[in-house]
């Protein structure tokens, strides 16, 4: 058997209305000025109001941060860090919401522990002092953020994305609610819930993969495939659940290997055209799992013993109404064929494109795009 390094350090609450054990969770972690980073949405609905309940139950105080966009960049971590110090001392952060906000979350922690600027830490392990204990709540049924140890944050000049990793970074308690994702719009249940079947799909051939990676990714993809149409359905709690957790063991899964070209080619759609994250992994999803077939078909054939991956994954984004064509997409404005040349280049540097089981060149790039366009 192939040996392998997993990271397997969290505690996981599951189940309906565990939000209310928020108060004596944090507790236990030695919370007594919480910090919560959130943003506007969570807010409203009302998520917000249930957390700070919880916490002020338990006598804890309470300071937060709701400004968190989508895409977080380097300004969203700094204005989170500055209310935090302005609110001093902070001896536990949560990240209260989908992936923006958890990944703002861990990207504060890093700041107020170890100071510094956001590309001090791209890369791995580069914090050098201990970070404050965390807690991850996602509301979403499909980042994974909550089950990695890395924070994507985007430049703000640039918007180029950082993967800023530390081990000490990851949540350390994850509270895995159904009922934070009743008011979930279906157009946000379609985009992070396809991203989290992508996580499953790229991780289950990732040239990282291992048993312990294979394992996940294989039980996520399950119970995504099975539950994505159900759980575009908001009082489906059934089908929600077990896309929550479906979403979580795919969080694992990257954890424990890595991504592949279409996370790469899907980073910069959403830097230079403010395409949604999940529908620019949607848009390549299909054509790179095709590209990939050359030498990945016996793995795709094991998570789709009948039929095609690649047009049961164009199966479900037209169930959930996404765009299967780039000209399609509501972007900042129109793509054009002479872009493909520069957006190539821009994937062809992302991180995850190392991983995929087939090597890329720029050429490759640009073939995939051209498909999607």
């Amino acid at each position: 058997m192939q040996a392998f390094d997993a990271e397997l350090t969290q505690r996981i609450i599951f189940g309906e209305n565990t939000i209310e054990k928020l108060g004596e969770v944090a507790k236990a972690l030695g919370g007594n000025r919480v910090f919560i980073v959130t943003d506007p949405g969570i807010q409203k609905v009302g998520i917000l109001a249930r957390a700070c309940a919880a916490l002020k139950s338990e006598k804890i105080t309470v300071h937060t941060f709701v400004d968190v966009a989508p895409n977080p960049t380097t300004q969203h971590v700094e204005d989170a860090v500055a209310v935090a110090k302005a609110n001093a001392p902070i001896d536990l952060i949560i990240g209260l919401g989908g992936g923006s906000a958890m990944d703002c979350a861990k990207g504060a922690n890093f700041l107020l522990t170890n100071g510094g600027r956001m590309e001090n830490y791209w890369g791995v392990n580069k914090a050098t002092q201990p970070m404050l204990p965390s807690i991850g709540i996602p509301t979403t049924i499909g980042t994974g953020s909550e089950a990695q140890s890395f924070a994507l944050i985007a430049q703000a000049e640039t918007h180029i994305k950082m993967a800023c990793g530390d081990t000490k970074a990851k949540f350390g308690t994850v509270i895995l609610d159904p009922t934070l994702t009743e008011t979930l719009p279906k157009a946000v249940a379609a985009a992070t819930g396809i991203d989290a079947i992508a996580h499953a799909i790229e991780s289950f051939v990732s040239t990282k993969r291992n048993p312990m990676s294979i394992m996940f990714s294989k039980h996520a993809w399950q119970l995504l495939n099975a539950n994505f149409e159900r759980g575009l359905e908001s009082k489906n709690s059934d089908a929600r659940s077990k896309m929550l957790f479906g979403a979580y063991l795919a969080g694992l899964a990257i954890e424990n290997s890595m991504l592949g070209a279409a996370h790469a080619c899907a980073n910069p759609l959403t830097a230079r055209y403010g395409i949604t994250h999940g529908v620019a992994v949607a848009l390549m999803l299909p054509h790179v799992i095709r590209f990939n077939s050359t030498v990945a078909e016996a793995s795709y054939h094991d998570l789709q013993p009948k039929g095609n991956l690649a047009d049961r994954v164009v199966e479900l984004k037209n169930v959930a109404e996404l765009p299967n064509t780039l000209r399609a997409c509501s972007v900042k404005h129109a793509i054009t064929p002479t872009e493909i040349p520069t957006l190539a280049k821009e994937a062809a540097a992302q991180w995850t494109a190392q991983f995929n089981p087939r090597p890329l060149e720029i050429q490759d790039f640009m073939r995939l795009y051209e498909a999607a366009y």
